[in-house]
């Protein structure tokens, strides 16, 4: 069984070194922010094998948990960070222009 979680374990550093790949080379901030995403999920599975391994599952349980929600906050304040400039979609270098902002209108009270 050792075997099994071990291999299955390299196995998932590989996916991962994929994902860090396409978040180092992706063309948009959006493949950045999924592939950030994709290895976050993937270090918590990696947490529960290696508990396994070491005979621990309750503490490495109780790690991935604290991970994956540090992991879910960080991802969705950086898609909100991104959505409000408008540089989610664009190409890296294209950010939003000052004049592509709408006005706002102030409020008069």
């Amino acid at each position: 069984m050792d075997t099994f979680l071990l291999y299955s374990g390299l196995a998932l550093v590989l996916i991962m070194i994929l994902s860090m790949y396409r978040g180092i080379v992706g063309p948009t901030v959006l493949d950045r922010i999924i592939s950030v995403n994709a290895v976050g999920s993937k270090t918590v599975v990696l947490l529960i094998i290696i508990g396994f391994l070491y005979g621990r599952v309750d503490m490495f349980v109780d790690i991935a948990l604290a991970y994956a929600m540090l992991n879910f906050v960080a991802v969705l304040a950086a898609a909100k960070y991104f959505y409000k400039r408008r540089g989610l979609h664009e190409e890296p270098g294209q950010g939003a222009r000052l004049t592509d902002l709408p006005e706002r209108e102030e409020e008069n009270a």
